[in-house]
This record gives C-alpha cells, structure tokens and sequence, in this order.
C-alpha cells in the first residue's frame, strides 16, 4: 500500500473538480449572491448526511462574514423545525442527488411560504433544482473514493462553492476586518482590533512618575517600586516631559554622574513615545516592536499622564 501515491491521487481529483467548478461561476452564482443580499432575514442552510456537515459549516462561515445564517437539519425541519423559516429568508438547500428524501420532502412548504429558493446540485434535471428558484450547479465528473461512494470530491466542491458564495457577500457589503473581530470577540483577532489601550493600561498609584527635579536616586526608587523599568517625568499640569528608562540609566552611568545630585530631568528622554488611552492595544504592539522597547506612556488628548503600558499586559491579553 503506498499512502502518499493514494493522499496525492485524492487531492489532484478533488483539485480538478474545484478548478472545473470555475467555469460554472456564471449569471447563477450571481442571481444567487443578489438573492441572498437582497434577504431581509436569514440565510437557511439545508442539507442531509455529509451535505448537512457541509451545510452547517456553510452557514457558520456565512454568519461570521456578515450574512446572518443558520443551519436546519431537513429531517427535523419535518417535525416542526420547518417553523424557524420565514418568508423573509433565504433557503440554500444542499444536495448532491437532488433527490434526498428528507430535502425533496420540504420543498413544497417552503415554495408556499413564498421564501427564495437556491439549491446546490450535482443533477441539475433533479426535483431540487427543478424547484428552486436558482440552481447551482456542483456536479463533479468522480469522487475521489476509489469505490465512488463516501462524498470526497463533491463534498469539497459543495465546499468551494459556500466559500465563494460568503466571500461574495462580504466584499458586496463592505464587511472589515472590525466587523469580523465583532463576531469574534473571543478570538485572537478580536482581542487585536476591539481591545482599547485604556482597559489593559495601569492608571492611579500604579503609574511610575516623578518632577522634573527629583533626583536620579529617587527615580531609580520609583523604577524599582513600580516595576515597569520606567519611569515618567511630569510637570504639575501632569503634562509629561519625558521619559526616564533602565537604559537611560545606564547612560548616566557611563557619563560618571552623580545620582543623588543630577536632576532627572537632565538625562531623561524628551520626546518619548506616548500612545492615547483610546488607541487600540495592537497599536501600542505595533509602536513597542518598531521602537524595540518594552513599556510606552499613556497620554490624553491635552498629553497629560494617564497611564502606563507595557509588553506584559498585551502578552496576557492575547493581543501578542
């Protein structure tokens, strides 16, 4: 048995019937993306056996790209399921035969409830696409089971044709990178684009800050007890004048200066990057990674001290 001729034979079949799908992205595909847009409800998704998995993750992408759908199970929707469509959705009904008893079975009570219509079939002269309103094609000319049974090759076509369907809609609508963090809040991308530099900053007592005249000692006290490797220098306004870190330290060091004489602000780092509370948190990452450092002060609109952010606290978050 040669495992890797059998894994790169089912790929190359299942490749050919994806690129043979491409020439059938015709005035059908595009009635249905209008259809679906068009739906003041949901788009619901259909389908029975291995079309159903298609079916549900078919509806899963559409719904986090900005096309509210779900996914009902036709046998069920036969013993009262049937009550979760209305005549404002859009039914997408999947199946490969066309013929699947419990799909067929549906068909007459969704056309008397006046909702759209659109089925993916591999038989085009079949009792679903006869009854829909658009029929899409996804026949395939083998599957990739050698025995041509277990849905390999349809199924990825079916696949395709969802995905190229949900893309469809999210570029017709507009839909960002920020409506996606939006469906998924839990996520590493939501964490990046709705996680606000203000609700991960340390603010009140936590806050490393000293006068321009504080000595170099005492500042180093303050380093130590905030334990950001920083410090800010603040003016009375809280205006911030500038930054004192372990690497300015160093420096002073080099310089041979004395510590408990040399006001901070003589060594300080005027001009420091500051961020303001209500940038995003991957903003201030964006910041700490081009400038190589580790902690960045949390400015208002008027550049007064309100907070300090280090590389700990985006770790933690996830936002890293």
């Amino acid at each position: 048995m040669n495992y890797i001729d059998s894994g790169k034979r089912t790929i190359e079949i299942e490749r050919d019937a994806v690129n043979a799908l491409l020439e059938r992205i015709d005035s059908s595909f595009e009635k249905a993306c209008e259809l679906m847009l068009q739906c003041s409800g949901r788009i619901v998704v259909t389908g029975m056996g291995k079309s159903g998995h298609i079916a549900n993750k078919i509806a899963a992408t559409l719904a986090s790209t900005g096309t509210p759908a779900f996914f009902v199970h036709p046998g069920e929707a036969s013993h009262g399921d049937l009550g979760m469509i209305t005549k404002q959705d859009v039914v997408l009904a999947i199946s490969n035969s066309g013929q699947t008893e419990e799909v067929v079975t549906i068909l007459p009570l969704i056309k008397r409830m006046g909702a759209p219509l659109i089925s993916m079939t591999g038989k085009q002269s079949s009792a679903l696409a006869t009854a829909s309103d658009v029929s899409l094609d996804i026949s395939i000319s083998k599957e990739a089971c050698p025995l041509g049974l277990a849905p390999t090759s349809s199924t990825t076509v079916t696949l395709a044709l969802g995905d190229a369907l949900a893309v469809a809609l999210l570029e017709a609508r507009g839909f960002s990178e920020e409506d996606f963090a939006f469906s998924h809040p839990g996520g590493s991308l939501g964490r990046k684009l709705l996680l606000t530099v203000e609700q991960l900053m340390h603010t009140g007592d936590r806050i490393p800050e000293v006068s321009p005249a504080t000595p170099l000692t005492e500042g180093l006290f303050e380093i130590s007890d905030k334990g950001f490797g920083l410090t800010a220098i603040v003016n009375d306004a809280k205006e911030i004048q500038g930054l004192f870190t372990d690497g300015d330290l160093r420096r002073a060091f080099d310089d041979k200066l004395d510590l408990h004489n040399t006001e901070i602000s003589k060594v300080m780092t005027k001009n420091c990057k500051t961020i303001q509370s209500k940038a995003l948190a991957a903003e201030a990452l964006q910041v700490m990674e081009e400038y190589k450092i580790t902690g960045l002060l949390v400015s208002d609109e008027e550049n007064k001290l309100v907070g300090v952010i280090h590389m700990h606290d985006l770790l933690k978050a996830g936002v890293v």
